[in-house]
């Protein structure tokens, strides 16, 4: 398959799994605090990808041991347990809405830690997108509800953890093989982390086999296996195969999948936060516009 159709597959099939992502996070919260959540999301996937990490732990150059770490905890670990505590105040329609702002932060992070050019139209559709996220802050929920400021800054923090881990894997770590990556992020460097983690919110103490925690259980395993560690690796090979900023406009067609989830599960979003979605798309178009004119 030649690289143009297979980066236009993995960005269809990203779409559709990332996009499931924040409903399956939702559903999670109903048995699980966020920190449990984030902790088991990453444990789950480490423990699925340890036999391949361990069979593959020589092919790892040790050189870029740091670049592993800071794609690791910015791609991984942090936004992992963002999302849940975000997701306790604001729908998972908003919750994938808000992602959407990932093109923009890879330009900013590009621009000032890669020294990537940025243009101005660049800039413009940056200031449309931004102008879009405060839209969705200030609109409540879809009862008109109160101002959502934290939830939304938490967001837009696991968003940008999202493009500095994009950014790095695509400059630094492009000549290791992208189920080799995803294994070793997984396994060994966030493994013992989110061990901890889970260890420090009681989980093990209080867990117990009953039916309620059982179903928890697979939501949070069905987001670790394909949310998490498959969709990390599909992720991973997009980059090899495209752009950075390519790679993070997934990020447009997940709010679409988000919010057909949401209003399947009966969420309902305000007029104002449907103009600040469009706005925040809106902006986007603008950017993809500017880079299809330029190739």
């Amino acid at each position: 398959m030649n690289a143009d159709k297979e980066k236009w597959i993995l960005l269809i099939v990203l779409s559709i799994i990332w996009g499931s992502s924040f409903i399956l996070i939702k559903k999670s919260l109903e048995h699980f605090n966020p920190f449990q959540v984030g902790a088991l999301r990453c444990l789950i996937a480490g423990i699925i990808l340890l036999p391949l990490a361990i069979t593959k732990y020589k092919s790892f150059p040790k050189k870029h041991l740091k670049w592993l770490i800071l794609a690791a905890f910015t791609g991984n670990f942090i936004p992992m347990f963002l999302f849940p505590l975000a997701e306790t105040e604001v729908s998972s329609s908003i919750a994938g809405i808000v992602n959407s702002m990932m093109p923009i932060f890879v330009i900013i992070v590009g621009a000032l830690i890669w020294k990537f050019e940025t243009t101005k139209k660049q800039i413009i559709g940056t200031l449309v997108s931004f102008t879009g996220v405060c839209l969705l802050a200030f609109g409540g929920d879809g009862e008109g509800g109160k101002f959502k400021l934290i939830p939304i800054l938490l967001l837009l923090l696991a968003t940008l953890c999202y493009a500095i881990s994009t950014t790095t894997v695509k400059s630094k770590l492009m000549e290791v093989s992208s189920t080799i990556l995803s294994a070793f992020v997984f396994s060994f460097v966030i493994f013992l982390p989110s061990l901890i983690s889970l260890a420090f919110t009681g989980f093990f103490s209080e867990f117990t086999f009953s039916k309620e925690n059982m179903l928890g259980l697979m939501f949070v395993s069905l987001l670790s296996i394909f949310g998490t560690g498959l969709a990390m690796m599909m992720n991973y090979r997009l980059l090899k195969v495209s752009t950075p900023l390519f790679a993070s406009t997934v990020t447009l067609l997940m709010p679409i999948v988000a919010i057909i989830w949401g209003i399947l599960d009966g969420e309902k979003l305000s007029l104002l936060q449907y103009s600040g979605a469009g706005v925040i798309i809106g902006g986007l178009l603008f950017l993809r516009s500017n880079n299809s004119s330029k190739k």
